[in-house]
């Protein structure tokens, strides 16, 4: 199994807090692999670091093989995609036009925005897929919060990702939608969709992903199938300890 996405390195700080301390690990390509640790272990710095949301003070990314300078929209062309905590969609904008905005197109063309026949028929694919289509002329701010956390991850499927990141895709939403959300997961795998998940809901990493990687303060302490991690006493000591 080959890697997909390779972080070493990594050292990120915010004054004399040090988020990420030589933090490295590796996606496998093909996997559902979990990004896990207990509440300031450096996850979302860590996802914000390698698609360039952050600069990093040290350390390397690569992707499909090659050193990648981080950067949102180079990542997105090469088919890294990622949705954040809170969902980030176009309030004013239609459902539909906020997918479409998921393929890779520079954010100057916003204000003269076009929906071609050919995007238009993937989008309204993808809101049927998504449960969303009734919705797809509505301005996407009428949206449930469930509601947009979806059609976010329907935008990003637009670009036709290799890999996605989802910062912790079940936070704030019902058992019904992380229930939908974990098939759209399942769905997109089965399709070859490559996926690192941050992740809070333990039963969810538990029965979706392998591997499962552990931070603790910045730093890599585990990456192992989930019944190893479950038993791990670095990993029981970081999220019980002092």
């Amino acid at each position: 199994m080959s890697t997909l996405l390779a972080v070493e390195g990594l050292r990120k700080s915010f004054g004399g807090i040090r988020a990420l301390d030589e933090c490295g690990f590796e996606v496998p390509e093909g996997t559902v692999t979990a990004l896990i640790g207990p509440n300031g272990s450096g996850k979302t710095t860590a996802f914000n670091v390698i698609t360039g949301y952050l600069p990093a003070d040290a350390g390397t990314v690569a992707f499909r093989g090659n050193p990648v300078r981080p950067d949102p929209c180079r990542l997105q062309r090469l088919g890294l995609g990622r949705t954040f905590q809170q969902a980030r969609i176009f309030p004013g904008l239609s459902v539909l036009e906020n997918v479409v905005l998921g393929r890779a197109q520079p954010w100057h063309a916003l204000p003269r925005l076009r929906v071609s026949g050919t995007d238009r028929h993937r989008a309204r694919d993808l809101l049927e897929e998504f449960g969303l289509a009734e919705h797809a002329g509505s301005h996407a701010g009428t949206l449930s919060y469930g509601q947009r956390r979806l059609l976010e991850f329907a935008a990003v499927l637009m670009g036709e990702p290799v890999l996605v990141l989802l910062d912790e895709p079940t936070a704030g939403i019902n058992p019904i939608m992380i229930e939908a959300m974990e098939q759209h997961i399942r769905r997109r795998h089965a399709q070859g969709v490559t996926f690192l998940i941050v992740e809070h809901e333990m039963r969810l990493v538990m029965r979706l992903c392998d591997p499962v990687i552990v931070l603790d303060r910045g730093r890599l302490i585990a990456c192992a199938a989930p019944a190893e991690v479950q038993t791990d006493p670095r990993v029981l000591d970081a999220y019980l300890g002092d």
